[in-house]
């Protein structure tokens, strides 16, 4: 019976792909065009969702399994606290070296938070978790008010003062470096200074929801300078008209003058922002983007992915299948200084139904070795040529 339901939500989900979100009476597009960057990229973030980036932040990119390793690094040092909110967390070799790190923590007397998507976690069970000394709780129990609106967001946040975010879950698909079918292909972040307030709020609020206590004060501490990147972290939740993942993706589109490389899993976005990306690669801005192929993990996306790249190629997009393993990376490149990274994928159900947080960040070096990362990618992707049959052609 358990597996029937699973079967049941899964199959609800997969259609949702499909359908959840059209909106039904036409979708908001900004009229926004900014002339260049610093203070004024800033201002318009603050009114399109109300996050300012702030100064003081280190950012350290993370690849694939790499991410794990720095969790590891950052519980073996935990002194007050370690919440943790993921979307997937499944048995395994990743899960119990976490687990062995959030035990020896516990010893020493840290507090640690576990919030488990319960979609996503369908079948897991908790009690190792538990035993380790975790608090668990399950986000938005099915059958509930509305099923689809699930917690996507991928946060581990260390003593309030070390955070990670990106597209990992707790999960041995994302050990190892991508270059297999059973290694998925993700980029995370690590963060330290002041933006890690935020993704501590973001776990909170998403805590508080599932029947969490309110977190003691010294959960949210004085962060100081940690390093020189502008930064902030914006949070979406669903909304039946225009949400804050909608509202960031087409601000980072609009901001490009010279160049827009965005990675992402799932390539389904909605009408706005693919007239946005025709419109900026008729302008002559570098428009790449870089998704998952025939190895994805959500097959039922092919069709419609590749029929909107098809509609973009003409207009001078450059689009690229990645090939190695399933790409669930979700990152965006504007120009030489701004990028983002985290849990959103551009599908309807990232867009306008689930929880969601992404890293803005302001910093030339960043940008340099994401451009770094793609580039990489490139090289292990097909690359999407017209005319007919969308011939596919390996990149040089």
């Amino acid at each position: 019976m358990r597996l029937l339901r699973l079967a049941a939500i899964v199959c609800t989900l997969l259609c949702a792909c499909q359908l959840a979100g059209r909106k039904s009476f036409g979708e908001v597009l900004l009229q926004v065009d900014l002339p260049d960057r610093g203070p004024r990229f800033s201002n318009a973030l603050f009114q399109a969702v109300g996050v300012q980036l702030g100064a003081g932040n280190a950012v350290e990119w993370m690849r694939n399994g790499d991410v794990f390793h720095g969790m590891a690094e950052e519980l073996a040092s935990a002194t007050k606290s370690i919440d943790i909110v993921t979307f997937i967390w499944a048995t395994g070799k990743c899960s119990g070296t976490l687990l062995t790190e959030i035990a020896e923590a516990r010893d020493r007397g840290v507090k640690c938070r576990v919030l488990i998507d319960a979609v996503g976690s369908l079948t897991l069970d908790e009690q190792p978790i538990k035993d380790a000394g975790c608090e668990v709780r399950r986000f938005r129990p099915v059958p509930g008010q509305d099923d689809l609106a699930r917690d996507h967001r991928k946060l581990v946040i260390v003593d309030g003062r070390v955070g990670f975010t990106g597209g990992f879950g707790i999960d041995d698909k994302w050990l190892g470096h991508g270059r297999k079918d059973e290694e998925w292909r993700d980029t995370n972040v690590r963060v330290r200074g002041p933006a890690v307030r935020s993704m501590q709020q973001a776990f909170a609020e998403n805590w508080l929801e599932a029947g969490g206590s309110l977190l003691p004060l010294d959960d949210f501490p004085t962060l100081e300078v940690a390093g020189e990147v502008m930064a902030g972290i914006v949070t979406s939740t669903g909304a039946s008209v225009s949400t804050k993942a909608d509202r960031l993706m087409q601000l980072l589109i609009a901001s490009s003058h010279k160049r827009l490389w965005i990675s992402n899993a799932y390539f389904v976005p909605s009408e706005p922002l693919i007239d946005l990306l025709g419109r900026k690669a008729s302008q002559g801005v570098d428009v790449r983007i870089l998704t998952a192929g025939d190895k994805t993990d959500t097959r039922v996306y092919l069709p419609d992915q590749r029929g909107r790249l098809a509609r973009l190629l003409p207009l001078g997009v450059r689009a690229f299948e990645y090939m190695p393993s399933m790409m669930h990376a979700k990152t965006v490149l504007v120009d030489d200084d701004v990028v983002a990274v985290g849990s959103t994928n551009l599908d309807a159900l990232s867009l306008n139904k689930m929880e969601e947080a992404t890293l803005v960040a302001q910093d030339k070096s960043l940008a340099s070795q994401l451009a770094e990362i793609f580039t990489d990618d490139m090289t292990h992707a097909l690359e999407l040529k017209l005319p007919k049959g969308m011939e596919r052609k390996r990149v040089q």
